[in-house]
């Protein structure tokens, strides 16, 4: 009888993993086969169930044996990770740690601006009982309804593992280090109590969400469930692979994605500086490219307040006590609440924004509770085979073009190219020498796709963008795929620029041109 699957934190079947299955009338020895599936011949009931493989953490769990309905085992492998709970918060406010390791780990918080600032060691982290720093994952489905990690073995309060916010705004980031030479660093966003500045920043935390696979579901791996068996090969398996038209969304419904998970997506290496190349597929347009974008608001002169885009949707913070907003590099998913108060903002209230990122605001997010979102990608593969709106967000809210002057298309997708000057005689370009025709942007620290300023995805103008909105330059990137970089004013004297591509601040440190515009644009929305 099929009793069910053992699989990772990556829901890849684990072979040979020993099971002992008890119940009252004794007890039966199992071991998962190469597609993690486990056969035993028990009788349907409760049974507790040891389970124990090299290189992971054993566990055991109370289970019921049910014929026809598999049982999905999750055990996690020996690495070091980590995550703060809650991930945002504001200065004086508390987060705990919660970190997996196979041996005893050093943690020290540290600040990501211009420099990375060493704020405090926090100590060291083992117990008396052997390997007590591994985490246990739920079973089944566990990107639904968060890791839960720590929620064994710290009852007590004298084993809390809990860390203040610092005074200062801006992207922290926990370092844990084992003796063996293990490492992983993970994010914290530390907001201010009130506004100190004129200018306000927000972390793209809900993209970071839903590009996060940890329990093996993210918005673009199994999107909208867990298939009923575990991944033995991904190539085979996977619609992303198997699909031919690379069609990732085609369901009516999406399972809950839960913000208490690891982000292994957010890493940054230990001796990593803000000046260095962005190496990696998923830290070019997550928080390790946003924080260049920090960097260089550090390095330049211009101070700012620190929020996540949770903390914005929840009204953790007034946008008319700031006068500009800067999103950036990838802020893909949005809530229908957000978006409307930022539109208002600007349209209504004379507020200014940079849009300093590409595939913006291009698919809903709704909010379950605080710590779980279900992204409404509806059927994409239909949504451009019709041709009648302009993105995920369009259909279900209204094109985003009407807010940030331009939307993302395909034409150019995962390309990279300077910028070519349209409208040299606009300020944004004052000081730059620039004329029309020269191009601008060339280098770049994205590694994952060299090449430019306008790249990786790109928005451009649309019908639905403002009648008033002015072309500054393109990017020249293949099949007409550049980059749109725009401005235009609002009748509440409210001014937004976008420049449309993932990439800009992955040049903003190494492009003058591109520090120059980004500097005049904000120059003359503070006032």
């Amino acid at each position: 009888m099929l009793i069910g699957y053992v699989s990772d934190e990556r829901y890849v079947a684990i072979p040979d993993c020993l099971l002992e299955f008890e119940n009252a009338a004794g007890s039966i020895e199992a071991q998962s086969r190469a597609s993690g599936a486990v056969h035993a011949d028990l009788a349907p009931g409760e049974y507790r169930v040891t389970l124990n493989k090299p290189g992971f953490g054993g566990k055991r769990v109370t289970m019921t044996v049910r014929e026809g309905s598999p049982y999905h085992f999750r055990l996690l492998s020996d690495c070091l990770l980590g995550y703060p709970w809650p991930k945002c918060v504001k200065s004086g406010e508390k987060s705990e740690f919660r970190v997996h390791s196979p041996e005893a780990y050093e943690l020290e918080l540290w600040r990501y601006g211009w420099k990375k600032e060493l704020i405090r060691k926090l100590g060291w982290y083992d117990e008396h009982g052997p390997r007590a720093t591994v985490q246990i994952t739920p079973d089944g489905d566990y990107s639904r309804t968060g890791a839960e990690w720590n929620k064994f073995g710290y009852a007590s309060p004298a084993l809390k593992q809990f860390v203040t916010a610092p005074d200062r705004s801006g992207l922290y980031y926990f370092h844990a280090r084992t003796r063996s030479g293990l490492f992983f660093s993970f994010p914290w966003v530390v907001a201010p109590t009130k506004p100190q500045h004129k200018l306000a920043v927000l972390a793209s935390d809900i993209t970071w969400n839903t590009y996060n696979a940890f329990g093996g579901r993210s918005n673009y791996i199994n999107a909208d469930r867990l298939p009923d068996v575990p991944t033995v090969n991904a190539r085979q398996e996977l619609t992303r692979y198997t699909d031919a038209e690379y069609v990732t969304y085609g369901a009516k419904e999406y399972a809950p994605l839960s913000f208490e998970r690891p982000e292994l997506i957010n890493f940054v290496p230990e001796n990593e500086q803000v000046t260095n190349p962005i190496e990696g597929r998923t830290a070019c347009h997550l928080a390790p490219a946003e924080w260049r974008l920090l960097g260089w608001l550090e390095h330049a002169g211009f101070d700012y307040d620190f929020y996540s885009e949770t903390q914005f949707h929840f009204g953790r913070f007034n946008l008319d006590d700031y006068r500009v907003l800067i999103i950036s590099t990838h802020p893909e998913y949005w809530s229908r609440e957000m978006y409307f108060k930022l539109k208002s903002w600007v349209h209504e209230r004379g507020g200014k924004l940079l849009y300093l990122g590409g595939n913006g605001l291009n698919c809903e997010v709704e909010f379950l509770d605080e710590s779980t979102i279900v992204v409404q990608n509806g059927n994409e593969r239909e949504r451009v085979r019709q041709g009648k709106t302009e993105s995920r967000f369009h259909p279900r809210v209204e094109s985003e073009a009407n807010l940030l002057g331009v939307v993302f298309t395909y034409d150019g997708i995962m390309t990279s190219a300077p910028y070519k000057v349209i409208d040299a005689g606009h300020w944004v370009f004052a000081g730059t020498g620039l004329k029309n025709g020269d191009l601008f942007g060339e280098p770049s620290l994205h590694r994952r796709v060299p090449g430019g300023a306008s790249g990786h995805e790109t928005d451009k103008i649309s019908p639905h963008s403002p009648k008033n909105v002015k072309l500054l330059a393109r990017g020249t990137n293949p099949d007409n795929g550049g980059a749109d970089m725009v401005v235009y004013d609002s009748p509440s004297g409210g001014e937004v620029f976008s420049v449309g591509s993932i990439t800009w601040p992955s040049s903003i440190l190494v492009d003058d041109a591109v520090s120059k515009i980004t500097a005049n644009v904000l120059r003359r929305f503070l006032g």
